[in-house]
């Protein structure tokens, strides 16, 4: 197969492959770009290797421009990289590589093309395409991937246990292919998950969250939790999330699969939002109801407190999992928190100063909440389904007026303890603190209005009760 017509698309590529034959270097474009291209899927990280030193064809490369082109070398590890407008190419010597079974660390030698190739994870990414002129656009496919494109599988391109053990970080990126691409896994190659699973403790943290975090970001991310689970990957590094599974039953009483349900609400959380630590809240909105299951004779299977047990691990699990512990993990715990709290705001009866209360807690965060909670419906009854999307409408509808009404939203109290000081003479003190904390109270349940007049007549009132007087001047 010879894919000119392809790259000659792509001017750079023809310039990377003039300056290889002026330094008599056989060179190809490979991996993730030639997979892309023939699934006309887009790309702008260009892959090159040669049969000698990638940091020389780099190195020529840059010069062969006019104008100045930044070039970064890591010669530790034998590579080079160029950015260029959009793109970003890097540059290797082709290698073959051995193994210790205690570390991923590979011992690393030149190599041909052929060893460059052996060692690929995929063979849908060992893939290459010759961009010399004597043989430009030329395809060396040797392990058969255009027909695993075809096929859409995911496949290993030598024995799968001795690609899994050299490198165990390629089981999770077999299942991240797999859900971004929307393949299966090769029989043979999931069979290599299963026996290697536990081989993945030697990764780090870093690099385990890494490729997580693209298979929550792909369109459909239960696919690849499914088959974290079934391989036992996932109980390798979050073991909290598998504990989610299964069902227990007492006489003709039984709960949820909280683990599938889990998946479920991600799912449908992802046809409304593309950010990352929504979907996150998403599947961490359950994640203590083991902890807080119990069985009650009367109502069945209960997870009381499950929201706030919930939070409360959040922090932990984070740290764990080598995630940001700054305002993203406060927002994700925020919504764990408050994911229940919707739900009871349907009644007619429900207060102004409930509703008030919701959207003060959850300031900015609340239309987010109100999609994770709208996503938590996952009853396969269309009428509950239709029901409870119902109920929400009206919440939201709550939620607008008050607010209108209101403006609680990231409230800021109309009076600061700094005035509460200066007009009393106090210095800071448990009573600026109670002083601040009764009119803030007194907004949310109605009884004044947020505005700074009226704030600022029931601060005298209360501070008269409290026997505290205005400052002489």
């Amino acid at each position: 197969m010879n894919l000119t017509k392809e790259i000659d698309q792509i001017e750079v590529i023809r310039r990377v492959g003039e300056c290889a034959d002026e330094l008599g270097l056989e060179a190809y474009v490979v991996g993730g770009f030639v997979r892309d291209l023939l699934l006309k899927r887009p790309s702008k990280d260009l892959d090159f290797v040669c049969v000698g030193s990638g940091i020389s064809l780099a190195q020529k490369v840059a010069d062969s421009f006019d104008h100045h082109v930044p070039l970064s070398v890591f010669k530790n590890f034998g590579t080079a990289m160029i950015k260029l407008e959009d793109w970003e190419l890097e540059f290797v010597g082709a290698r073959k590589e051995s193994y210790r079974h205690d570390s991923r660390k590979p011992i690393v030698e030149d190599g041909t093309l052929q060893e460059d190739q052996d060692r690929r994870d995929f063979t849908i990414n060992a893939m290459a395409i010759s961009i010399n002129s004597a043989s430009y656009g030329d395809l060396v496919d040797p392990f058969d991937g255009v027909r695993d494109l075809k096929r859409k599988i995911i496949k290993t391109p030598l024995d799968p246990d001795t690609t899994f053990s050299d490198d165990p970080l390629r089981m999770l990126r077999a299942v991240r292919f797999a859900t971004q691409l929307g393949f299966d896994i090769e029989p043979g190659t999931f069979d290599g998950l299963i026996r290697n699973a536990e081989r993945l403790q030697i990764i780090s943290g870093e690099r385990i969250i890494d490729e997580l975090n693209k298979i929550i970001l792909a369109e459909k991310p239960s696919y690849g939790f499914k088959l974290l689970f079934v391989s036992k990957l996932l109980h390798q590094f979050f073991p909290e999330m598998v504990e989610l599974q299964g069902v227990d039953s007492v006489g003709d009483k039984s709960h949820k699969d909280n683990f599938y349900h889990t998946l479920q609400v991600l799912d449908n959380i992802c046809e409304s939002t593309d950010d990352l630590w929504l979907r996150w809240a998403a599947i961490m909105h359950d994640i203590a109801k083991p902890a807080t299951k119990r069985f009650n004779a009367k109502v069945g299977w209960t997870f009381h407190g499950h929201e706030d047990k919930g939070a409360r691990m959040t922090p932990k699990i984070f740290r764990k999992l080598k995630l940001p512990m700054d305002e993203r993990m406060k927002y994700v715990q925020k919504l764990v928190r408050l994911h229940l709290r919707p739900i009871a705001l349907v009644n007619d009866k429900v207060t102004d100063s409930a509703v008030r209360r919701l959207v003060y807690e959850a300031g900015d965060d609340v239309d987010d909440l109100m999609k994770l909670c709208r996503a938590d419906v996952t009853s396969k009854n269309s009428n509950k389904v239709k029901r409870f999307l119902a109920n929400f409408d009206k919440v939201e509808q709550k939620i607008q007026e008050v607010e209108e009404k209101d403006h609680v939203r990231n409230f800021q109290p109309p009076v600061s303890g700094e005035e509460i000081m200066e007009i009393f003479g106090l210095s800071p003190s448990k009573v600026v603190g109670e002083l601040k904390e009764e009119i803030k109270e007194a907004i949310l349940e109605g009884q004044i209005g947020n505005n700074k007049e009226q704030a600022i007549e029931l601060m005298y009132e209360l501070a008269k009760a409290k026997g505290i007087s205005k400052k002489e001047n």
